[in-house]
């Protein structure tokens, strides 16, 4: 099985749409909800539908829209995570508000989900969410643009593409990539204050290297996850294909791709870590916590990694979530602005 990475800079692959029968708004702009059509034919990719030819399409239902997937970057300092609430104020909503001024939908209709739900304070550079609406868009470089200008500056949409109906930016990712920054000197960087950890204790890199190579594979991750009253309860048993120790100067950044994590997952490996990495307990404490299954037996020797040194960097799906149909307009990776004449004197 082979995966595809929605990040930063990558090239998205323009999806099919849920409304097979509406027409574009032709010049591009912001269309009306109710600014549709029959045409009783195939739009954007979709496969024909004879039973939908005569219905016009409306957003109550999940099923029916157009489907758009965002690549968002954040910084998460000032923000309470990605999951949806008014105050204090998180990235879901913000992004929601910015959604509903650009397309003139209601919350309830654009339907937005995250690949991820971030805790307070975690950043990210690759977040994948996707939304929907009842209309086309000819041209995704007119919404791309509205929604920057409605956002504040900590928070960017980096692209924006068609979506297939079946893509979902949470059910559908395959993989996903964290790293955590750690800063290990006697004094800190103020460039990286906001983005890592600040350890004065001098770390040893090469145990951590092994305790985490520890890891990998398929486990029961119970050990490591914290409870949370909001979430449902999931399959503790995670795989985790990679997790590098990575030494750049001062800096230590730890990498780790996994199939999926539990809350507070990557934060309660690290603190391990670091508790490794300081020499005070040995690498094979970590199979013995991981086999015991039990969240007061880390509790021990570690309390959670703070959350600014976390960024969530890619999210992988399956290649044919993000297949190519035709009549669909191109992915935006947004657009440059460009003058006619210079419009300073010659001297």
């Amino acid at each position: 099985m082979s995966y595809a990475a929605v990040v930063v800079g990558s090239a998205f692959v323009p999806s099919l749409p849920l409304y097979p029968n509406a027409t574009p708004n032709p010049n591009g702009s912001l269309p009306s909800p109710n600014n549709t059509s029959n045409t009783g034919g195939v739009g954007c990719g979709g496969a024909e539908d004879p039973t939908q030819n005569t219905m016009k399409p409306t957003v109550a239902s999940s099923s029916s829209g157009f489907k758009w997937r965002l690549v968002i970057a954040y910084d998460g300092t000032r923000y309470s995570g990605w999951q949806y609430q008014q105050s204090p104020p998180t990235i879901q909503c913000i992004v929601e508000k910015a959604l509903t001024q650009a397309t003139k939908l209601e919350r309830k209709d654009l339907l937005l989900v995250g690949a991820s739900r971030t805790d307070k304070g975690v950043h990210a550079l690759g977040q994948v969410a996707h939304f929907i609406t009842p209309f086309n868009y000819d041209s995704l470089e007119s919404i791309h643009a509205a929604l920057n200008g409605l956002l504040p500056s900590d928070i960017r949409v980096q692209e924006i593409s068609p979506a297939m109906p079946e893509f979902h930016a949470r059910f559908s990712a395959k993989r996903k990539i964290y790293h955590y920054k750690i800063y290990n000197d006697t004094i800190m960087d103020p460039f990286q204050h906001r983005y890592a950890y600040h350890s004065v204790y001098k770390l040893n890199a090469a145990v951590m290297r092994e305790a985490a190579s520890y890891f990998i594979g398929k486990h029961d991750f119970s050990a490591f996850v914290n409870a949370s009253h909001n979430d449902r309860v999931r399959d503790p048993v995670k795989n985790i294909f990679r997790f590098d120790v990575i030494e750049m100067g001062a800096l230590l950044q730890l990498e780790v791709e996994g199939s999926g994590f539990l809350y507070r997952q990557v934060r309660n490996m690290v603190a391990l870590l670091l508790q490794i990495g300081k020499e005070a307990i040995p690498p094979d404490i970590v199979p013995m916590i991981l086999a015991s299954r039990d969240r007061k037996e880390l509790a021990k020797y570690a309390l959670s990694a703070p959350p600014h040194g976390l960024c969530l960097v890619t999210v992988n799906y399956n290649e044919e979530h993000l297949g190519l149909p035709s009549g669909c307009p191109k992915t935006s990776f947004g657009r440059h602005h460009t003058i006619s004449k210079c419009k300073l004197p010659f001297y």
